[in-house]
């Protein structure tokens, strides 16, 4: 029986309209195509498209250093650079500087100590990390493609040099649904003094469908999600008439959909449906104020935040990276699949990033503190509360600085070898995977070293997910998150 009004309507799904309305082979053809299309889109919370294993973990958090963090100074320890500092670096080869880092080598900022059963060097500017070191797995050889911000920053985010490709946790949402229908599958949680180098393009869902794209939390603002609620300042005739508005494009929108299929006004009408689910659902989430005393000193927060001074400071930083990271196990333990943290935004003087051209101790000391205080909390947190067995820690940043000096005190772009380290999820603790040479310059082995697309796949392979099925039909290619590179790491797995 066909509908009769838009109202009625509402009530007929999509498949069933076109079956009803299509006639003959046309509209099965139709069918198909959405049946084939919404496989996604329509699944319920725990359901997954590719899963093709028992998975070790179901969701993820990444932590971005946005800037480029120096691997040489936090985790990657090089008595060579001891023994040479003040001399002329010489490197052996050409080296392309990204601007004129190529003057005396440099040793470590600041001392490194043994911690833990493993004994991982670590700098006393990360510290706090030691408490957890033994659940952690380093990758100390990593390699880039690019020693420019925002080319290097996209392949660690997306897994190409340019823009107009999904996100990590796009993919990660597109391939397994989500937990919670009244949360986003992924969230950003941006630094709260502006966004990195290429912005939204990070976390974008480029040309998936737009509703795995990343949802935007800022959790130290009085409104952490924008627009959710009303204007306060409306009367409650406005807000009804707002509401009974609302109600009419959905019955328009929903009427249209179901003659003229379109991805992206199905994908903005599930993110009004998202937006008044979460009404519900966030204010409780996000409301990190409630936890207990000994929680927020654990992860470093003030609960009544005092006026900051200007200069960065340690106190400042660990306070806002832990928010996040509170929040961000807030979310995951309630089936958010994929966070995002990032520390730093782009080009900002004086610097609030990792990007320590001037001067390493005054930048990357307050970052780097703040970071590891928030993330040594947040992987202590999880495995108290028995997530951090099917949870991935992530710790990533675009590239490492040179072992050089640039103007004395500080470090240029080094893409040729930096450091991801790793955790949870079924990653072998306390061991480190990969070497970089003798100065932290390139690989130990220069004909065997990592990248970020091995990277992706051994979190997806992680999630139980094959990176080389995962794919997406665009523009005649069967794009994927790892491009047409990456092998799972098998030394990173239990």
């Amino acid at each position: 029986m066909v509908p009769k009004t838009i109202s009625d309507r509402r009530s007929a799904s999509r498949r069933q309209f076109l079956w009803e309305y299509g006639g003959g082979l046309g509209g099965v053809a139709l069918a198909a195509m959405l049946s084939e299309s919404q496989s996604f889109g329509d699944r319920g919370p725990q359901e997954s498209r590719v899963a093709e294993k028992p998975p070790r973990a179901k969701r993820v958090v990444q932590l971005f250093m946005a800037g480029g963090a120096s691997h040489i100074d936090l985790f990657d320890f090089k008595p060579e650079l001891i023994r040479r500092h003040g001399q002329p670096s010489d490197f052996g080869e050409k080296v392309e500087a990204f601007q004129d880092g190529l003057g005396p080598w440099l040793k470590p900022i600041w001392e490194f100590k043994p911690y833990g059963e493993s004994q991982k060097m670590l700098s006393d500017v990360v510290s706090p990390l030691g408490n957890v070191v033994d659940e952690i797995s380093f990758v100390h050889n990593m390699v880039g493609r690019s020693g420019v911000h925002s080319s290097a920053t996209l392949l660690q985010t997306t897994g190409f040099v340019l823009p107009g490709f999904p996100g990590m946790g796009c993919w990660i949402s597109y391939g397994l649904g989500n937990e919670n229908e009244n949360l986003p599958t992924f969230v950003v949680l941006p630094d709260h003094r502006g966004f990195p180098s290429n912005g939204i393009k990070n976390w974008d869902a480029a040309f998936l469908p737009g509703q795995h794209g990343g949802t935007l939390i800022y959790p130290n603002r009085k409104d952490p999600v924008y627009n959710l609620f009303p204007n306060p300042t409306l009367s409650p005739k406005a807000i009804a008439n707002e509401v009974r508005t609302h109600e009419l494009l959905e019955d328009l929108n929903r009427s249209h959909a179901a003659s003229r299929p379109d991805p992206r006004l199905e994908a903005r009408i599930r993110s009004y449906e998202l937006a008044a689910k979460m009404q519900l659902a966030a204010p409780e989430a996000l409301d990190w104020r409630s936890e207990p005393e000994h929680i927020l000193r654990l992860y470093g927060i003030e609960k009544n935040e005092p006026n900051w001074p200007a200069e960065i400071s340690v106190a400042e930083e660990a306070h806002h990276f832990g928010v996040k990271c509170l929040t961000a196990r807030r979310l995951l333990e309630r089936g958010v699949r994929f966070v995002q943290v990032w520390s730093g935004n782009d080009n900002s003087f004086p610097r609030r990033n990792w990007d320590s051209h001037e001067e390493l101790e005054r930048d990357h000391g307050p970052l780097a503190m703040g970071m590891a205080t928030g993330a040594s909390a947040l992987i202590a947190d999880l495995k108290q509360r028995g997530l951090l067995e099917d949870t991935i820690v992530l710790w990533t940043t675009e590239f490492g600085r040179l072992p050089s000096t640039q103007g004395g005190k500080g470090r240029d772009h080094n893409p040729f070898v930096f450091t991801n380290w790793i955790c949870g999820g079924g990653v072998r603790g306390g061991v480190t995977v990969g070497e970089s040479d003798q100065f932290g310059f390139k690989p130990a082995d220069r004909n065997n070293f990592v990248q970020g697309y091995d990277i992706h796949a051994t979190i997806l392979h992680l999630l139980g997910i094959d990176h080389t099925k995962l794919t997406f039909r665009h523009s005649g290619a069967d794009r994927r998150l790892t491009d047409v590179h990456g092998r799972v790491i098998n030394e990173l797995l239990t």
